[in-house]
């Protein structure tokens, strides 16, 4: 059984042995049941979903805090009377091979503002972006791959 939906079932178990179907009760459930798989993860065998857990939720904070970013550069660029931008369209050369992760991290680039990515190279090893903000093109290739293609990357291990 996937230790998701074990996870999963544990929290269910603890709303009906509660009594208290509300969603924070589940959620608490669900916290109280991925800290105990992960008390017993030598004896049970979860170091890797307990390790995956973690993973999701710094993938999540991290593409939160590019999000809020992005948000307030253009948010800035709006509200001042000078223009900032510095378009350009980039090639990135990536390092992902499945559909899946090139498709997330298209559409990772795509939800932050001030970036779209345009297209993906017939052999799937450049993906094109266009960005409101370039001042140096090797920089911004850098932060792509250090940032998005990294976790991506990481994610799907």
């Amino acid at each position: 059984m996937s230790y998701l939906l074990l996870n999963i079932a544990l929290a269910f178990a603890w709303t009906f042995l509660t009594g208290e179907f509300s969603e924070m009760n589940f959620t608490f459930g669900l916290v109280l049941s991925y800290f105990l798989l992960f008390l017993l993860r030598d004896v049970v065998g979860t170091h890797r979903y307990c390790n995956k857990v973690w993973q999701v939720i710094y993938f999540t904070l991290y593409f939160c805090w590019q999000l809020g970013l992005a948000n307030f550069v253009v948010a800035w660029e709006v509200i001042t009377p000078k223009l900032h931008m510095r378009p350009a369209i980039i090639a990135v050369p990536i390092d992902l091979k499945r559909n899946l992760e090139i498709t997330l991290l298209a559409n990772l680039i795509t939800l932050t503002p001030g970036t779209l990515s345009l297209d993906v190279s017939e052999d799937k090893r450049t993906i094109y972006v266009h960005a409101m903000y370039v001042d140096d093109i090797e920089e911004f290739r850098r932060s792509i791959k250090d940032g998005f293609e990294t976790r991506v990357r990481e994610l799907f291990k």
